[in-house]
């Protein structure tokens, strides 16, 4: 996977995606959206993180396709599995989940030469009421950022929906980490702050603009601690649990074209 990009420090312009590119995008984001439908039937109580690992890698490699984060920057595995209180990059190893638990699945994939990328919160049995309010925060807040833009907004309109909203709800809004640009490369400008930055009032989204938003929420305070000893893991500084929800988005002239839907998974309004 990636380091997400922690908030950048100057401006560089976006890259504008041609008609021609755009298919390429759509392609890879429903391709993406695909594996995690598939993941979804395995994610339950007693399966080991790193089995889901396993069975992205094969499903991901039959189809023809490229897991895009094994062996990106040296990450090990083909997914990020964060449970509980890891608020991003767990690595997929013998863990097995169990009731209560929460656990992300972030899932990224190269097709024909372009990226897809999204990620999402699971339950795992019976979950703690507090905890699924987190988790339905943190969704509610992904779709609000995407419901905020149109053509030609400002990027900071998203932190300033998604900061308002999730403080609101009594939890904290992760502000080191953040979206990105997305398209021939894993990580491109623009970056995508859940928290208003002041550089990313000057990043517009105009047509042809590849990115995700991916908010961050913790039962706790937004701080976080890591990377952990693997050099990858980042959990939140109480050790309480953290959730996301990750959607890549295409900047059309008709309005933010959302690449990554599943058919089986949670819809806009969703409660869980």
């Amino acid at each position: 996977m990636r380091r997400l990009l922690p908030l950048r420090k100057q401006n560089k312009l976006p890259i504008y995606h041609s008609e021609e590119e755009r298919d390429g995008l759509r392609a890879a984001g429903s391709f993406n959206s695909k594996l995690l439908d598939f993941l979804r039937d395995h994610v339950q109580e007693g399966v080991t993180t790193g089995a889901l690992d396993k069975l992205a890698e094969e499903y991901t490699r039959d189809h023809g396709h490229i897991p895009a984060c094994l062996g990106y920057n040296g990450y090990p595995k083909t997914i990020c599995t964060s449970v509980n209180e890891v608020v991003c990059h767990g690595i997929p190893d013998n863990r097995v989940l169990q009731s209560g638990d929460i656990v992300n699945l972030d899932c990224t994939t190269i097709v024909d030469g372009w990226y897809g990328d999204s990620s999402e919160t699971f339950l795992i049995g019976e979950v703690d009421p507090e905890v699924r309010r987190l988790v339905q925060a943190s969704f509610d807040a992904m779709w609000l950022g995407i419901r905020t833009i149109e053509p030609y907004s400002s990027v900071i309109e998203i932190g300033l929906a998604i900061a308002k909203f999730g403080r609101r709800e009594g939890f904290g809004v992760v502000e080191n980490f953040q979206g990105h640009g997305i398209g021939r490369m894993f990580h491109q400008e623009p970056g995508v702050p859940h928290v208003p930055v002041k550089k990313s009032r000057k990043d517009i989204l105009a047509p042809g603009v590849s990115f995700t938003i991916e908010p961050m929420l913790n039962l706790g305070p937004h701080t976080t601690k890591g990377p952990l000893s693997d050099g990858w893991t980042i959990v939140t500084a109480d050790g309480r649990p953290s959730a996301q929800f990750e959607h890549q988005i295409l900047m059309t002239e008709l309005g933010p074209e959302i690449l990554t839907l599943t058919k089986r998974g949670p819809q806009e309004g969703h409660q869980f």
